[in-house]
């Protein structure tokens, strides 16, 4: 592994100024894989990532000091950083940030760590960083990755950017620190498209939303003027996919995240379900219903006609891209209740891959490409899922009144979904987010009920897009 040393951009504000490369090794403090029947993965450099089943890893202790040059707003946003940095560790259930009342003082003496002050806290890795305001709405960070263990410094990266962007710049640096203690991308740097609920619940209004991946900076979209329903990220550009309902029909819409504006994809049917990219971007899986039945169907994101990829025979809904685009996992009546089929990207050799009690639906494909996430019901409570793509090692990972809407973070390795459980004013609509391995549930703050999560990619690979 070696340390992060992407240029980022300077044409935007919203974009980094400048990203240099501090001097230092490469990680040597990795998470220890584990061994189990679900087996693991490699990060492409030989090193073992996480096991994705089986008692998680003990959080690895780690320490965050910043400081900040004599300004206020330097102190400022250093604290904020620093909150921001330490929840994101906190969140992955990997790391456990040390409680900074028991530091001793003067523990970093010429810039380097006083080793043993930090062993006595049973630290295994420390974080330093500065903050400097550079005048004119500018600062510099710097941030500084130690190996406790090892004495050694194994990352470091300088920002000169917006003052601004200091939440985005907590969030970097916790994937970097991600990257460099477990051999795989983060999730931090990421955002959650979701439909936002309020007001009565017999005539909710119905709004597109977007926030950081742990609820902060949230913005609505739409105005709720016309039912807004599943949204969707597109892979590879910075827009959302998404349907609204004008006039009691359903029309899919493109929402370009750079400049605020929408653009109409088509009205497909009597009943549009989905939108889906495909993973060059280019394309829409969707369900559209008539004569009683529901197809799968792929439009390019450009409109023009559609592709039918099954038939109206049966209902064929909730289609998802496998990551390489070569298959389409989905949800099938076919064979007389909804349960999940895998067929090709082209709609040929559909296979049944669900064999369990109750019915499946709402399926979605991991970007590592070895689960597929799922709902099912019937037998109680509704349940969200993990299986392979083959239909085998099938395991729940939460259940509820109402769990559903499952969508995997930019690395694989957690699911956001919605869940709903009576209240006074009929459904409280939450999102949540869990391991892949059913440890780590937590409550995404959200400031209205809230539905339907689409997780991005790391927004540092829609640079430019």
């Amino acid at each position: 592994m070696t340390i992060l040393n992407r240029m980022f951009p300077s044409s935007a504000q919203q974009m980094l100024s400048r990203r240099s490369v501090l001097a230092g090794g490469t990680a040597s403090l990795l998470l220890p894989s584990l061994a189990c029947a679900c087996g693991s993965s490699s990060d492409g450099n030989g090193d073992q990532a996480i096991s994705v089943c089986g008692p998680p890893p003990a959080p690895i202790p780690i320490a965050i000091l910043l400081s900040a040059s004599p300004s206020s707003h330097a102190s400022d946003i250093c604290v904020q950083i620093a909150t921001v940095l330490s929840n994101d560790l906190r969140h992955s259930g990997l790391f456990a940030p040390i409680n900074t009342s028991w530091f001793v003082p003067n523990s970093i003496q010429n810039g380097t760590p006083v080793w043993a002050n930090w062993s006595a806290l049973n630290a295994e890795a420390l974080i330093t960083g500065n903050v400097a305001d550079l005048g004119s709405g500018q600062m510099r960070v710097e941030f500084r990755l130690w190996d406790i263990n090892q004495q050694a410094q194994v990352a470091g990266i300088a920002f000169d950017t917006p003052k601004a962007n200091w939440c985005r710049i907590a969030h970097i640096i916790g994937d970097t620190v991600y990257k460099q203690l477990t051999g795989e991308i983060g999730y931090f740097d990421s955002r959650i498209a979701y439909i936002s609920e309020s007001g009565p619940a017999t005539s909710p209004v119905r709004r597109l939303a977007i926030m950081d991946y742990d609820g902060a900076n949230n913005q609505f979209l739409t105005d709720g003027t016309s039912m807004a329903l599943t949204p969707q990220f597109n892979p590879v550009r910075k827009q959302l996919a998404f349907v609204l309902f004008q006039d009691n029909v359903p029309r899919v819409y493109l929402f370009d995240l750079k400049t605020g504006r929408q653009r109409l994809v088509g009205s497909f049917g009597e009943m549009t379900i989905g939108p889906r990219f495909s993973p060059d971007g280019g394309s829409l899986l969707m369900s559209v219903s008539r004569d009683g039945g529901a197809a799968i169907v792929r439009v390019s994101t450009s409109g023009g006609g559609m592709t039918e990829l099954t038939d109206f025979k049966s209902i064929n809904v909730t289609p998802s891209f496998s990551p390489d685009g070569s298959q389409i996992v989905f949800n099938s009546d076919r064979d007389g209740d909804q349960q999940l089929f895998v067929m090709g990207a082209d709609g040929s050799s559909a296979k049944r891959i669900s064999f369990g009690n109750g019915q499946y639906g709402d399926p979605a494909w991991s970007p590592r490409g070895d689960l597929i996430a799922y709902t099912n019901w019937g037998t109680g409570n509704f349940s969200i899922g993990v299986m392979a793509p083959d239909g085998t090692g099938e395991r729940i990972l939460s259940q509820g009144f109402i769990v559903e809407s499952a969508a995997f973070c930019p690395n694989g390795r957690v699911i956001m979904f919605d869940r709903q459980t009576p209240s006074a004013n009929g459904l409280d609509s939450r999102l949540v987010s869990i391991g892949v391995d059913g440890s780590n549930e937590q409550l995404v703050d959200t400031s209205t009920n809230a539905t339907h999560p689409s997780w991005s990619v790391l927004l540092s690979q829609h640079e430019g897009a």
